[in-house]
């Protein structure tokens, strides 16, 4: 599924562009679009962006469509992991700085969840 490799790359890169600047750390997709085609990296955010969102609609379109695809169980293990990228690249880099974000999450779900 190639618009799951979008998804998760390319999220990641827009969230983590700028701290993984201040670590001199690896380019990032930003990077490369700035250098590319000699954009801002205000247009770079959004150009990269609507990819994500491109890569949201193929995905669905896959789930949707692909009868003979993989079976359905595994199609939503995939899309659940793919929901879990989301909440955790949703305002920052949440995997990088977890304590400030995702850690209600973590709380949320195992220590006081909803009863439903």
């Amino acid at each position: 599924m190639n618009a799951v490799n979008r998804l998760f790359r390319v999220t990641d890169d827009i969230r983590g562009h700028k701290y993984d600047q201040q670590r001199m750390h690896i380019a990032s997709a930003v990077e490369y679009y700035v250098e590319e085609y000699g954009v801002s990296e205000a247009e770079a955010y959004q150009e990269l962006t609507k990819m994500t969102e491109t890569a949201w609609k193929d995905l669905n379109q896959e789930l949707i469509l692909s009868p003979t695809g993989p079976p359905m169980h595994v199609l939503e293990r995939v899309l659940n992991c793919i929901c879990i990228v989301e909440v955790i690249y949703k305002n920052i880099h949440g995997y990088t700085h977890a304590e400030i974000e995702f850690k209600d999450h973590i709380h949320l779900l195992l220590i006081d969840p909803i009863n439903i």
